[in-house]
């Protein structure tokens, strides 16, 4: 799937130089175990952000030598940590670009987020080099892909560096792996924009309990899932929560919504809690701003409700409409539970735009 003969390619081009912006994701229902070449265990689906992004510029120069070469600046640092990772990404798929072992390339990268933030950095950092790399596979081919195809390789290649990565491709929401529901697919995500007025342009503010790094990296995460004894009754609850989530969006029910989306996120962590070896990735205060969120819910009304990745931060989740009312309470009760009064806000976005 997406690939070419190196026939189908004009390589001329001495030099190509590109920037992309791609930004990170927050899953409603997680993606938590994998198979084969980074295929979902579960369907998934999620928010695009906007404001917590990466940006990258690769410069392709054509060399006399052959096989992979590349420099990785991050912040305007080398980090040979990253570029042996990323050596390792691009020598994976040069079935999908043949033409990459005549060039080598210097990759500029940067975050407009902290690292460790709760906010997934390779999210941001795969979709935005795979929308560079297909952008200048779109550049060599004779024949010009079409811009639904473009996305799709993008998302494609994205899903190869990290699953979720494969998400942040599309516009508000987008949703990946097999599911009649959304009519998805594993090889790459779709956009999902099937979704109430009241879920438009949804705010999503992350509230720093602890900026330290994890203590589980979700590759190794993903393969607890692997003799997990709750690993297929999980999968099923996800195909079960996406049915109802889709039904919350389309309905603009956010009672429903805030039920699934807050059982997704402690299921998540509950699998954690409970795999061999086990982890607990929740600090105190990350259970403390759960039970004030769902206190202010109950006693105010108000639409706003929790997801959490792996890792002890808090994404509070709420409709524009909320946005003042939530905004003082964050500051009054949840910003005092933070690392340094750190909270992020963010809200939906429109993908990855080209520099």
């Amino acid at each position: 799937m997406f690939t070419n003969s190196i026939e189908e390619y004009n390589l001329e081009a001495n030099e190509y130089s590109v920037g992309h912006t791609s930004p990170s994701n927050i899953a409603l229902v997680k993606y938590w175990g994998k198979f084969g070449r980074q295929f979902p265990r579960n369907p998934s689906l999620s928010i695009t952000l906007d404001k917590a992004h990466t940006s990258t510029r690769v410069k392709f120069s054509k060399k006399d030598t052959q096989g992979i070469s590349l420099t990785f600046k991050f912040e305007g640092n080398e980090k040979t940590d990253f570029a042996n990772k990323i050596q390792k990404f691009l020598e994976s798929i040069v079935e999908e670009f043949p033409y990459l072992p005549l060039y080598h390339l210097d990759i500029e990268s940067s975050n407009t987020f902290p690292h460790s933030s709760g906010i997934a950095s390779s999210a941001s950092s795969m979709s935005a080099l795979a929308m560079c790399l297909c952008d200048f596979e779109r550049e060599l081919l004779k024949t010009k892909p079409s811009e639904e195809d473009f996305l799709n390789k993008a998302s494609y290649i994205a899903r190869l560096g990290s699953g979720s990565a494969s998400r942040s491709v599309f516009a508000k929401m987008a949703s990946w792996g097999e599911s009649y529901e959304l009519g998805s697919v594993n090889e790459f995500a779709s956009p999902y924009i099937d979704f109430a007025p009241l879920f438009e342009n949804i705010c999503d503010s992350v509230a720093i309990i602890s900026s330290g790094e994890k203590a589980v990296s979700s590759r190794a995460g993903h393969a607890l899932m692997e003799n997990h004894p709750f690993a297929q009754t999980r999968f099923e609850s996800a195909h079960h929560n996406i049915a109802t989530l889709v039904k919350a969006l389309k309905e603009g029910d956010f009672k429903s919504f805030a039920e699934v989306v807050e059982i997704e996120a402690l299921e998540l962590h509950g699998l954690m809690m409970n795999s061999r070896p086990s982890f607990i990735l929740m600090a105190t205060n990350t259970l403390e701003a759960i039970n004030r969120i769902r206190k202010f819910r109950e006693d105010t009304g108000t639409m706003v409700c929790f997801t959490l990745d792996a890792g002890p931060n808090v994404h509070i989740l709420y409709p524009q409409s909320e946005k003042s009312t939530v905004l003082k309470f964050i500051e009054e009760e949840i910003t005092p539970l933070t690392q340094g009064g750190l909270v992020i806000h963010d809200h939906m976005g429109n993908g990855p735009v080209k520099l």
